[in-house]
């Protein structure tokens, strides 16, 4: 985790104060993710060209989440989210490319449900600690 904080910090993200959980840490890094391929969407549907920091910001949160990633505990989870970020990175680098087939919609759509769920995890943890 602390790989993931200290490149979360570098990037042009809110700060992790360095009393955050982990369960913070990737919360707030999924909530940078949604909103960053919320805007790529936005300027795709719009025909407006994609802003280079956003598409780092992107990239980067995708890094961080593949890097968090626990293939020893959670085998199956782990392997099905690398592969939602990897469809989101994908996605991010069409954009990048210009490609007129970047399904940036549905890469909004998974992040936010997985934003949701492990917000939903966070609530249930603290009701029960």
């Amino acid at each position: 985790m602390n790989l993931a904080q200290g490149a979360y910090r570098r990037t042009a993200c809110p700060v992790v104060t360095g009393a955050a959980t982990p369960h913070e840490i990737v919360s707030a890094t999924l909530r940078q993710l949604v909103r960053s391929l919320e805007v790529l969407e936005a300027a795709q549907r719009q025909g407006r060209p994609y802003q280079s920091e956003v598409l780092n910001r992107a990239l980067t949160t995708i890094f961080i989440l593949q890097s968090s990633l626990d293939f020893d505990k959670g085998e199956n989870i782990a392997q099905e989210l690398f592969q939602l970020y990897e469809f989101c990175r994908y996605q991010v680098c069409k954009a990048w490319k210009g490609e007129a087939d970047t399904r940036l919609a549905e890469a909004v759509f998974a992040m936010s449900e997985i934003f949701d769920a492990w917000e939903g995890i966070g609530t249930q943890a603290r009701q029960f600690a």
